[in-house]
């Protein structure tokens, strides 16, 4: 390669990859139509905002609704190769909106700490839109990549710098539809420039501790599924789960963590018959004060246990850590 300084962008699709008939249409489109090359066109200085070389790869070509368990891992191998390299400095990686929250934290929980950031962004509208926002996007993203300040897995869109943790899509269409709900932003880029409201840094609880190479020879994935507490809730979802073989169960609860009396009961029939159940709070913001049932770190003890995590990054959590304990 012959340049210690370069910046990889791994494409995986999404809108900022997304094509319509009219560039009038900033809703209706096609996700995934466009190459790794043919954003990175889009940008010409990019390779000067690097400030260095770059690589560039398609790992995957999807919608980010249709994400799924292979992909992710096939993602995280793709980066924990380029990470490991001495030539590589960062590495971005443009994906879709719908369940870009999601592939952040399942990155933060499995990647190697290298000290080189990943940071992820995207786009609200396709690319043949009048006022398209990716390439801007992943200007920014990789302004943010080659900041000496810039550690951990990140989400760069809308001029402003995400954490894993804390990152949430908040609105269906908006440009500025993430949010660091509760946290707040870790900063925002201007010019081309971080300006950092807080430090950023790898998260320091990753539930999957083994190799990457031992999370794709895994096998498949637990099963664990999403219930939501609400008014009228019952258990029959939860009871039906548990006759389909399901593994583990996170429930979005209300307010700091209540539960509907019925939900409640069918979630501890769950618990006697060993299957884990984390809760975490359906509210957008804050996290869950309540004290919890029994040790954090015990996954088949018969309790509810409370994380402070949103529900969709808890579900991912409990993942990984029954593929830990059957590793």
């Amino acid at each position: 390669m012959g340049n210690s300084n370069n910046v990889v962008i791994l494409a995986t699709g999404g809108t900022i990859a997304g094509t319509a008939a009219h560039a009038s249409q900033a809703v209706g489109y096609t996700a995934a139509q466009l190459g790794v090359e043919q954003l990175l066109a889009a940008v010409p200085d990019l390779a000067q905002v690097a400030g260095g070389g770059l690589l560039a790869e398609q790992v995957a070509q999807v919608d980010s609704k249709d994400m799924d368990n292979a992909t992710w891992v096939a993602l995280a191998q793709r980066c924990a190769h380029w990470l490991a390299r001495d030539d590589v400095r960062a590495l971005v990686i443009t994906h879709g909106t719908d369940t870009l929250e999601e592939t952040a934290w399942f990155l933060e929980q499995v990647l190697p700490r290298t000290g080189k950031p990943v940071v992820l962004t995207c786009a609200m509208r396709p690319a043949t839109a009048l006022l398209a926002d990716g390439p801007q996007n992943l200007r920014d993203a990789v302004a943010c990549a080659v900041d000496a300040q810039a550690a951990g897995v990140l989400v760069v869109a809308a001029g402003t710098v995400h954490g894993a943790r804390a990152v949430r899509k908040l609105h269906p269409y908006r440009v500025d539809a993430f949010s660091s709900a509760g946290l707040g932003v870790l900063g925002w880029v201007e010019e081309g420039r971080v300006r950092w409201q807080q430090r950023p840094c790898a998260d320091s609880a990753a539930a999957w501790q083994g190799s990457i190479a031992a999370l794709a020879a895994a096998g498949p994935w637990p099963w664990v599924e999403l219930v939501t507490s609400h008014a009228g809730a019952d258990g029959r979802a939860v009871d039906a789960l548990l006759a389909h073989g399901v593994q583990g169960l996170v429930v979005a609860a209300t307010g700091n963590g209540t539960l509907h009396h019925a939900l409640e009961a069918a979630l501890r029939r769950a618990l006697q018959a060993g299957v884990p159940v984390w809760m975490g709070t359906r509210c957008a913001e804050g996290q869950l004060v309540l004290a919890s049932e029994g040790p954090q770190g015990a996954l088949d003890a018969p309790v509810l246990r409370p994380v402070d995590l949103p529900p969709l990054k808890a579900r991912i959590s409990l993942q990984l850590a029954l593929l830990a304990r059957s590793a």
